[in-house]
């Protein structure tokens, strides 16, 4: 056999095994993935970028002078209000307390001696037997002794709440930081922030609103109401925050320079996982949700022209120009050119043209969010 016979038959075979697998192609279509158009119930949200404040926020620092004696907290833990965090050492405010309540007994028995020396001039005076001026020494002296007794006696106050400071406890409840100083440091006023306790439940959503956002969402007589709309937390990771805030408060000036107003939300944190100064996204949302038709977003292909779908219709892919809305995770609101249930191609499209036959497959990318 001639090598050119011999090519001819082996090009006759695959001629033959390949005219099936054309006519089939040709017979049922490209195949491509298909999603049907959705109508989902979707409220108006608007998305921010926030910041996680704690409510209260406590630097700790020690009011007296002194040797710390001791730590009475571990680092990071929670903390109750009142619960002691650090000792200084007692005794010498100890020592100054006992002088002033003996400075404080003085007083008192002066003050006790001046009453009786000015009633015993007063009686004299009575039986023409002392001096007008004796008695006005006396009594200038006992009112001069009550005036002693009150300083030692806010002395004594003074001393008993250097003492107390001594006991250095937790304003607020909340999560303890690192500590500055250990056992054996001196501290003082001076020392600066020993350490800080920031509360943790509920926490402060704060993020930036533009002029234009704020007025837009204002701009229907009102129609939004701010008790009703709901704050939901999206971690860097993507993650959403399981519990919902609600917005308490609005900034009573614009930002000059960003033209922007601070919101801040109140946001549960039962488990803690939002921390003091956290970076998130902050998502809004308000009024009645409307049905709205949702595709994934997977399925657009944008040219100079905008944005387009391809749907399959009558088994031919055809193109569908579209207005698409906000985004919702995976998927896109569309606002005009796609009609619910119609089937939207969201795999296989790379290399289709208007008009080409397909064969439409359910796929696994499905409408989640």
């Amino acid at each position: 056999m001639s090598r050119a016979r011999a090519a001819r038959i082996v090009s006759l075979l695959l001629l033959g095994l390949l005219s099936p697998c054309v006519a089939r192609t040709q017979e049922g279509g490209i195949p491509v993935g298909v999603v049907p158009a959705a109508l989902k119930p979707i409220s108006d949200a608007m998305e921010f970028v926030g910041r996680v404040e704690a409510p209260e926020r406590v630097e700790i620092r020690a009011r007296v002078k002194g040797m710390l004696e001791a730590v009475l907290f571990k680092e990071g833990e929670t903390v109750k209000e009142g619960a002691p965090l650090y000792r200084i050492e007692k005794p010498l405010f100890q020592a100054d307390v006992e002088n002033a309540e003996g400075n404080v007994e003085r007083a008192k028995a002066a003050l006790s001696l001046a009453k009786i020396q000015r009633e015993r001039a007063e009686e004299l005076v009575a039986k023409n037997a002392g001096t007008v001026v004796a008695r006005d020494q006396a009594v200038a002296n006992e009112e001069s002794s009550k005036g002693a007794l009150l300083s030692a006696e806010a002395s004594l106050h003074t001393t008993q709440i250097n003492l107390g400071y001594t006991d250095i406890v937790s304003p607020i409840t909340g999560r303890i930081g690192r500590s500055a100083v250990t056992r054996g440091h001196i501290v003082g006023p001076e020392s600066g922030v020993l350490a800080t306790v920031v509360s943790q439940d509920p926490m402060y959503v704060t993020f930036p609103v533009s002029q234009r956002d704020y007025l837009e969402a204002q701009k229907d007589e009102g129609k939004v109401d701010l008790a009703n709309v709901e704050v939901r937390i999206k971690f860097s990771d993507g993650a959403v925050y399981g519990e919902v805030g609600r917005v308490n408060f609005v900034d009573v000036s614009v930002n000059r320079t960003t033209d922007t107003m601070i919101l801040r939300a109140d946001v549960p944190n039962p488990s803690g996982k939002l921390v003091d100064g956290q970076l998130v996204r902050v998502e809004l949302k308000a009024g009645t949700p409307e049905e709205r038709v949702v595709i994934p977003q997977a399925a657009l292909i944008a040219d100079q022209a905008g944005v387009y779908v391809f749907v399959v219709e009558n088994g031919k892919a055809v193109v569908r120009r579209v207005k698409t809305g906000a985004t919702q995770g995976p998927n896109i609101i569309i606002t005009d050119g796609v009609k619910a249930g119609e089937p939207v191609i969201v795999e296989g499209f790379e290399s289709l043209k208007p008009g080409i036959a397909v064969r439409a497959i359910p796929t696994a990318i499905g409408l989640k969010g």
